[in-house]
């Protein structure tokens, strides 16, 4: 408040005769009657002095403050005001003003001080009062200068409102929303506040236009997926989003959120669209997303319409959770479950079941060819079993650069190699093997030492028969020509 931290010398306890007493007496706000004119003679002291500047002024000299609050005279207070600050008479009130006024009370007697500078004749403020017991007090104060008294001021009647409810409310109200501030901000999930509502209308264009089959029309018209990807209206993210998608900050991130959604992305959004035509507004399921830097980011998509907005959709929020890390533990065992560690090819479980599958469904005729190493056992026995382990790798690398899709080469054994080549018939059979003799050669030149070398034979299976037949077939066509190729080497090969 702007009044005075101690009572006037003289006593100015009589209010001028035109003072409507009853009416002062009984207001119910807290309404004082001072005597501002010591504050005017030394407002016309320091512009004499030409001081221009009443702010700056103040700040050079912070002492002048207080010279005002003390040039000022209580001359009454009613009894609103009494009760308010918990005294029993206005002597009692005058006489410990000091600890009515106190604290920060003169940051805002500043503001009301500058206002009288400025040459209007009222001011207002919210201070922090306290009274006599000690309680604080937040008030709203106003005053103004009395007609007539415009000269010397000396008649100012100040009104003090009790806000302490009121902004213990507003504390509790901000207190809250930072509280929501901080969860939403430093949640260690991604957090995404985002209107749906044009989306919302879309859907219900769609649904004005006869549409009832959604997921017909969105195979249809993809293009539909497209535009209501483009219609999501991010209002906000929090820091942990900017972390996750490797974003410097909320403006970057938003203007490149094509980069974002994206690709894989679609179908995934998709599926989120007929949900929603449905009439799920809560939804879960797993997502592909990207970062800036164009790494792929795997999701738990968490969607849902806020309560209260399931008119309109126009707040969402999405939670999402990196799951990346999981995903590519799910890939590698997958790949464990399918794959041959050492050669990186596929490995008997899958070769069982691939065949399985071309038996029932083909496309026929099916080609197989069955490959065996040569020379693995000498080499584990001479040199050990690293150097052998070196060159299964490198049957893998070879048999690999020669399959292309939908063939598959399979390790089915310690040296053993089979390959599924469905829709092919023995011309295509010869030449996948020639293939695999070229590749060979060109290892054999790259990797000095061991010399790479595979028994191959083909056999192909038409519609009708069994593919287990052509498998047999070839196997034995293979150790034919495997053993060939030992009396070929002579007494040394005997034992390979």
């Amino acid at each position: 408040m702007l009044d005075t931290l101690s009572a006037p010398d003289k006593p100015r306890n009589e209010a001028p005769s035109s003072d409507d007493s009853q009416m002062f007496e009984l207001a119910p706000v807290s309404l004082w009657l001072e005597d501002f004119s010591g504050v005017r003679a030394l407002f016309d002291t320091w512009r004499a002095e030409g001081v221009t500047d009443l702010r700056a002024h103040f700040r050079d000299h912070p002492e002048r403050v207080a010279e005002c609050a003390h040039s000022i005279g209580v001359i009454k207070v009613n009894r609103k005001t009494l009760t308010l600050f918990e005294a029993d008479s206005l002597a009692t009130l005058t006489a410990n003003l000091g600890a009515v006024f106190r604290d920060d009370m003169l940051i805002t007697h500043l503001e009301e001080l500058c206002q009288l500078w400025s040459g209007q004749s009222s001011f207002m403020s919210q201070t922090v009062n306290y009274t006599l017991g000690g309680r604080r007090l937040d008030v709203l104060l106003k005053g103004a200068v009395l007609p007539g008294h415009e000269a010397r001021w000396d008649r100012v009647l100040v009104s003090l409102e009790d806000v302490t409810e009121l902004e213990g409310a507003r504390h509790r109200l901000a207190h809250a929303e930072a509280y929501a501030r901080g969860l939403f901000e430093d949640s260690p999930v991604s957090l995404w506040v985002e209107d749906f509502s044009a989306v919302k209308r879309l859907l219900n264009d769609a649904r004005a236009a006869g549409i009832v089959d959604f997921r017909t029309f969105t195979d249809v018209h993809p293009e539909f997926v497209e535009r209501c990807m483009q219609e999501i209206h991010v209002l906000d993210v929090n820091r942990h989003t900017l972390d996750m998608f490797a974003a410097p900050n909320k403006p970057t991130l938003l203007a490149r959120l094509p980069e974002v959604f994206r690709d894989d992305m679609r179908p995934h959004f998709r599926e989120q669209l007929i949900d929603l035509w449905d009439g799920k507004l809560f939804q879960q399921r797993e997502v592909l997303n990207y970062s800036l830097d164009g790494s792929e980011v795997h999701v738990h998509l968490q969607f849902s319409v806020l309560p209260e907005h399931e008119r309109d959709w126009d707040l969402v929020l999405v939670a999402l959770t990196d799951i990346t890390a999981r995903k590519k533990a799910e890939a590698y065992l997958e790949f464990l479950g399918k794959h041959d560690v050492l050669t990186k090819l596929r490995n008997r479980s899958f070769y069982v079941d691939e065949l399985n599958r071309l038996e029932r469904k083909g496309p026929y005729p099916v080609t197989v060819i069955m490959a065996d190493l040569n020379g693995l056992k000498r080499i584990n026995d001479q040199l050990g079993h690293a150097a052998g382990d070196a060159l299964l790798r490198r049957a893998g690398e070879v048999l690999a650069k020669a399959m292309e899709s939908p063939f598959h080469a399979a390790r089915i054994g310690g040296d053993e190699f089979a390959i599924l080549m469905p829709s092919t018939d023995e011309r295509g059979g010869a030449a996948m093997i020639e293939t695999i003799r070229q590749l060979v050669e060109l290892n054999n030149q790259f990797y000095p030492g061991s010399l790479l070398s595979f028994s191959m034979a083909a056999a192909t299976c038409q519609q009708g028969e069994r593919l287990e037949a052509a498998v047999q077939r070839a196997d034995l066509l293979m150790y034919e020509e495997k053993r060939a190729h030992y009396a070929n080497q002579g007494p040394a090969g005997l034992n390979d």
